[in-house]
């Protein structure tokens, strides 16, 4: 694993992308896996100005042990971490909630997870004053998502890819930035382990029978005979994003009329989820 070549990538793709400015302070979202560990680890050691955000799933001790590991690394690494309930803050855990919800919707259980996510994510980065914030998605996952819409039919579905992610300027919606865009999954595992960082490689332990993960295992497949496959995938999507993206812009940006965070409909997802709960 050449190290050194691997920092000077990703700091490529921050610099070439103009994913941070000066002073910006930047919220990492850590899960506690390899890639936003990595993320957070780079990010402070660039010079940035890093915090990072965990959300507890309580998903048992999957979440325990990702929870110490984010505690673990933050400590270490002089990171100021804040820590937040989906059980506080939604008053169910997430298995309960993909319960009821998936039970009365044809939502899948990950798409259920997602949606929660960014949506509480997005608002406790606000509430702690990021200007931008960082998540650890790597080439492999946006190669999966272009190709997913592709087969969706619907490609508008991926104008949230990008190394920088926010058509609109908005001061509720806080800038997603994605450090490790085009670096390959195996290229930060054998970083993490390089680096020893304290992390759970093991997926999530709902993602058995995912659409993504079916996905992931045929472009694994295919990649063998291809090595630039995912880069070639990213790369010809990125070309068509501007345009994807003036298409949705021509209709601007709403706010839900329940918790008047930004949405593309009168009512969020997170809260179409949420009414479904309660």
């Amino acid at each position: 694993m050449n190290i050194k070549k691997f920092e000077s990538n990703v700091l490529k793709t921050i610099k070439e992308n103009s994913l941070i400015k000066n002073n910006e302070k930047v919220i990492v979202a850590m899960s506690g896996g390899k890639d936003s560990t990595t993320v957070a680890y780079l990010l402070k050691k660039f010079g940035y100005n890093v915090e990072a955000l965990h959300v507890n799933l309580h998903m048992g001790k999957w979440s325990d042990d990702n929870m110490d590991n984010v505690k673990k690394m933050c400590e270490i690494n002089k990171i100021p971490l804040h820590i937040f309930s989906i059980k506080t803050e939604l008053g169910n855990t997430i298995c309960y909630i993909k319960q009821v919800v998936g039970s009365e919707t044809n939502y899948k259980q990950c798409t259920i997870c997602g949606i929660l996510r960014r949506w509480l994510i997005n608002k406790k980065a606000r509430f702690l004053g990021a200007q931008k914030l960082a998540t650890g998605h790597n080439l492999d996952d946006e190669a999966q998502t272009a190709l997913m819409n592709l087969f969706k039919g619907n490609m508008m579905l991926g104008i949230n890819s990008g190394p920088q992610v926010g058509m609109f300027q908005d001061k509720m919606f806080v800038t997603r930035i994605k450090p490790l865009y085009y670096c390959k999954e195996n290229d930060v595992r054998e970083y993490s382990k390089a680096m020893k960082f304290p992390v759970l490689y093991q997926r999530c332990p709902c993602v058995i029978g995912a659409y993504r993960h079916e996905v992931r295992n045929h472009l694994d497949e295919i990649e063998k005979k291809n090595p630039d496959l995912k880069l070639n995938i990213v790369k010809s999507f990125t070309k068509i994003l501007p345009e994807l993206r003036a298409v949705v812009a021509k209709n601007g940006l709403k706010y839900c009329k329940e918790c008047g965070e930004p949405s593309r409909q009168d009512v969020c997802k997170a809260c179409q989820i949420r009414m479904k709960i309660k």
